[in-house]
């Protein structure tokens, strides 16, 4: 009896230890492998998560490119966010090798990087070498808005993006042009009649749903979930300027056809102001980024940008505008100390503030500043010798980018909506006389200045 009672024990001891076993077994396999995400059960080691889907095709597209030198950064705006938020722990990361997926290993079905066109040497045979490696790659060209100006090159197609896919992710590479002011473009993306529209889900893209510039950024190396590959030296700047990056090119094809229509100025006074506009134009908005105030162009030098790509030789003023929240104390003598008096001060930073900076023989700097109501913007004007107030009726606008005299500068996005509000329907049409009190149909009166402010609101030099 003793020894069938040892034999009953033996046996269930075992099938005890079998059933812990299992019960292990099923609780790695259905509790850990979903908390630490796909692929994690299959890990070699502690390389929690280093088979997912993503991570193998951000690796392959790193290898590719580094093979082939292709020229290219990281930005996707998921990812730099999360890294700048975990910037210490990626840098000390980049100094042994990566135990856990943090980054390239959540679902999604785009990673973002950048190509640096300008620095590409080899673009021949890319995408034969792509689709060696399993790649499938789509290509979307465009024609090159620097050439729109010059007859004879109009039409030179560039490429703007590429979108290379292995399994069920995407690598969506922006192509960034250099541009003349320094900064990096990249295009629309348009897919033309003959591409697949399910290549991709093309909706979920975070470039291409409209042209964007960009500060050229520095960049560094890091590791990444165990891959090397440059990333913009300070990514909370980059993804900064992301939702502000639309860019709105200069309309050269109507430019020609106003030119045509309206023989341009080309004397020598007309030629001398140009010059000295842009001189002008160029020191201020130099200033205005070094103080970090942001600001557009705005009635007669928006106007000449949108109408004719050029200033408008007759106008004799270079005019900008500014948020009056980005006020700054210190406007005035980052100025002079620029080299530019001020010429006048109207109004206060709560009411109709209106600055004034004298230029080289005569040619002004005219800055505008915009305050914000319920469902309207406007800026204020003072005549000095009575007084009087003005202001000035805009519907409210964001700010996009644009290149204007070889410089990246801010113009309202609603362009046409904000030139019609100072100047009518009939913009289109060169108007040389123009009074400021008067002739803009969207000027009223806003009452008079009381006597007692004048020395504050008043002020000429």
């Amino acid at each position: 009896m003793s020894r069938i009672n040892k034999n009953v024990v033996l046996a269930l001891l075992t099938l005890t230890s079998s059933a812990f076993l299992l019960f292990q077994l099923y609780y790695y396999k259905h509790y850990l492998s979903a908390r630490n995400g796909p692929g994690s059960s299959k890990s070699k080691g502690n390389r929690v998560g280093f088979d997912s889907t993503q991570w193998r095709a951000v690796k392959k597209f790193i290898m590719l490119t580094s093979s082939q030198n292709v020229p290219v950064f990281l930005i996707d705006p998921w990812i730099l966010e999360s890294i700048n938020k975990n910037f210490e722990q990626v840098k000390n990361a980049s100094q042994g090798p990566a135990s856990e997926c943090r980054f390239f290993c959540v679902p999604r079905d785009f990673t973002a990087f950048a190509l640096q066109y300008h620095l590409w040497k080899n673009e021949d045979g890319w995408f034969r070498i792509a689709e060696n490696m399993g790649f499938q790659c789509l290509k979307t060209e465009s024609k090159d808005p620097r050439l729109d100006g010059i007859d004879s090159l109009s039409g030179t197609e560039i490429p703007l993006h590429y979108i290379c896919k292995l399994a069920t992710h995407a690598i969506h590479l922006v192509v960034f042009h250099e541009r003349s002011g320094n900064y990096l473009w990249h295009g629309h993306l348009r897919l033309k009649g003959h591409m697949d529209r399910k290549f991709v889900p093309f909706r979920k893209l975070q470039f291409g749903r409209y042209p964007g510039a960009f500060d050229r950024p520095d960049l560094q190396q890091v590791t990444v979930d165990g891959v090397d590959m440059l990333i913009p030296k300070d990514p909370g700047r980059f993804l900064e300027e992301l939702p502000h990056s639309r860019f709105i090119e200069c309309r050269y094809k109507e430019a020609r056809a106003f030119l045509q229509q309206y023989i341009d100025d080309n004397t020598v006074e007309a030629m001398v102001f140009r010059k000295r506009a842009k001189e002008l134009l160029q020191l201020a908005a130099k200033t205005l980024k070094e103080l970090g105030v942001p600001f557009w162009l705005s009635s007669g030098t928006c106007l000449g940008w949108y109408r004719q790509c050029g200033i408008i030789p007759y106008s004799k003023d270079v005019d900008l505008g500014i948020f009056i929240q980005d006020y700054k104390p210190d406007i005035i003598l980052a100025f002079q100390e620029a080299g530019l008096p001020l010429k006048h001060k109207f109004g206060k930073v709560e009411d109709s503030l209106e600055l004034s900076f004298q230029g080289e023989n005569d040619v002004k700097l005219d800055i505008f500043f915009f305050y914000e109501e319920t469902d309207h913007m406007w800026n204020g004007g003072t005549q000095a010798r009575t007084g009087k107030k003005f202001k000035y009726l805009f519907p409210k606008f964001t700010l996009c980018w644009t290149e204007f005299v070889d410089i990246k500068v801010h113009v309202p996005c609603e362009t046409v909506d904000y030139i019609e509000a100072n100047y009518g329907n009939t913009w289109k049409i060169p108007v040389k006389t123009w009074d400021w009190k008067s002739s803009p149909p969207n000027v009223q009166p806003n009452g008079i200045w009381p006597i007692s402010e004048w020395d504050e609101v008043i002020q000429l030099y």
